[in-house]
């Protein structure tokens, strides 16, 4: 063995910078994507907002040239403000955007005619005064909407607003207001009275006193250390907490269970009385403070917008208001590159022109690559889109990538975290691949979501007569999926059903 030349040939990948941003752009939600650009904004001294909404339009630039024609001696070149800039906007993903734009307005009503209204009606002239009357913080420039935002009360905050009012000795509202503390956000208490009582050096009858004054607030059934508590607690404030119903909290599992059978035994009762008591547990509050301090909820915002046109077909545009509008400001570049003399200066410089070029390209790129996939789904779930779930066809990665001479792995990165609106709801892009059933005469496959609603269908309408999970699978056979019992006792546990045992020992305890 000794040194020696080879020459050798071969090919491989090479991940480049454009490649990694354009494939980390594509997996981003709408969320996501626009931290991302606004990071970009604040980093790169050569991007900047397109802030095309704020712009003037064409008629008015004619008619600012116009006056300025008039007003100067005509030595004023006022130009084009998007001189010297590359955008997004620019060319065909311009177009692009442009009918996106217009198509999301006609589905999204104004609300601007209402606010004008709400303001007229709320400024009414007041007579001796000489003006109109506003709302506060309402006059001029100070006009806020977000002051007319309630702030979300916790139930701290809700408990100890009521404790200000409790008469009783203060180190009593003292333990009371670290036994507020102590509660969860459904309103159960997180430790027991004697580790409490314990940790602030206090007799348990103290602690026992403070917490008697907890479970006298609102909402009933605060401060509660278990479920059958919680509930006794609303059950004495509605004067129903008998020794029968006691005893029913005391077998919450039995409940459970749905063995009406032997809670008719334990408690004594017959089947109309047990009914009557299952009707007032279902009626309770298990989670007295869960309405308090509660988050506001944000909605999905859809990432492509389908429709139906006049002549029958489907509109696909993106949501507008999801694409980041950014631009290349080439003539602060120009105007700077100039002065700089350090080669450290001018590299840095051009780097940053790059890949501001390279950020335009990447979501040109992510644009298509979404509309390109979401127009391969509708095509493939038409009939979803016309009928319902019970048409919804099993489809794969594999499928829609060949359709559109992609890779499966880019129509994975473009379905996740995207949302697509749709005239039969909002759905995630993944829900559109549900898994596929087999046909027992060798037709077409039935998918896994179409399955799971014609089985929730047949037990919602099964009445008296109680379908076991052989009896269903017997049906769907018959209609031709060829489908295995336990996967019909997956999906009917996906669907939070239970089983046909426990639904007929229910038919016949509360019948």
């Amino acid at each position: 063995m000794g040194p020696r030349l080879e020459l050798r040939q071969s090919q491989s990948l090479v991940m480049t910078p454009q490649l990694m941003q354009a494939i980390k752009l594509l997996q981003l939600s709408s969320l996501d994507l626009a931290a991302y650009v606004e990071n970009e904004l604040e980093r790169n001294p050569l991007l900047e907002r397109d802030d095309a909404e704020d712009a003037p339009s064409e008629a008015q630039r004619e008619a600012s040239r116009r006056d300025e024609d008039v007003d100067s001696s005509g030595d004023g070149d006022s130009g084009d403000a998007s001189d010297g800039t590359a955008s997004l906007s620019d060319g065909e993903p311009g177009d692009l955007v442009s009918a996106s734009s217009s198509d999301i307005n006609s589905l999204t009503p104004s609300v601007d005619a209402d606010i004008g209204e709400a303001m007229d009606e709320t400024s009414a002239f007041t007579p001796g005064t000489g003006a109109p009357s506003a709302l506060p913080g309402a006059g001029g420039d100070d006009y806020n909407l977000e002051e007319f935002v309630s702030a979300n009360l916790t139930l701290a905050d809700h408990l100890l607003e009521q404790l200000g009012q409790v008469v009783a000795p203060p180190l009593v509202k003292a333990v009371c207001e670290r036994l507020i503390g102590y509660m969860d956000d459904n309103g159960y208490l997180a430790t027991s009275l004697e580790e409490f009582a314990e940790q602030l050096g206090i007799a348990m009858a103290d602690a026992e006193a403070a917490l008697e004054i907890v479970h006298q607030m609102e909402p009933v059934g605060v401060g509660a250390r278990s479920l059958a508590e919680c509930l006794a607690l609303q059950l004495k404030e509605k004067d129903r907490l008998d020794p029968v119903m006691q005893c029913l909290l005391e077998n919450l599992q039995t409940l459970a269970k749905r063995d009406f059978t032997a809670l008719k035994r334990i408690c004594g009762v017959d089947q109309e009385d047990l009914a009557d008591m299952v009707m007032e547990i279902r009626a309770l509050d298990p989670k007295p403070g869960s309405r308090f301090g509660f988050s506001p909820v944000q909605p999905v915002v859809p990432d492509v917008f389908v429709r139906m046109r006049a002549d029958g077909g489907w509109a696909i545009d993106l949501n507008a208001d999801t694409l980041p509008r950014v631009l290349v400001n080439r003539g602060y570049y120009s105007s700077v590159i100039g002065t700089v003399n350090g080669t450290d200066d001018r590299m840095w410089l051009n780097n940053c022109l790059q890949e501001a070029n390279w950020l335009i390209k990447s979501l040109d790129q992510r644009a298509r690559t979404v509309l390109k996939v979401a127009t391969e789904i509708v095509r493939q779930q038409d009939a979803f889109l016309m009928r319902g779930i019970a048409y919804l066809r099993p489809l794969n990665l594999k499928q829609v990538a060949e359709a559109i001479d992609m890779h499966e792995s880019t129509i994975s990165r473009v379905t996740a975290n995207k949302y697509m609106a749709t005239p039969r709801g909002l759905f995630e892009l993944k829900y559109f691949f549900p898994t596929a059933i087999a046909a027992t005469g060798g037709g077409d496959a039935h998918s896994g979501e179409s399955v799971r609603h014609r089985i929730r269908a047949m037990i919602e309408a099964e009445g008296k007569a109680v379908l076991s999970d052989d009896q269903i699978v017997k049906a769907l056979q018959e209609d031709g999926v060829d489908i295995a019992r336990r996967t019909v006792a997956k999906y009917r546990e996906s669907l939070g059903i239970p089983s046909s045992v426990q639904r007929r020992r229910e038919s016949r305890a509360l019948t």
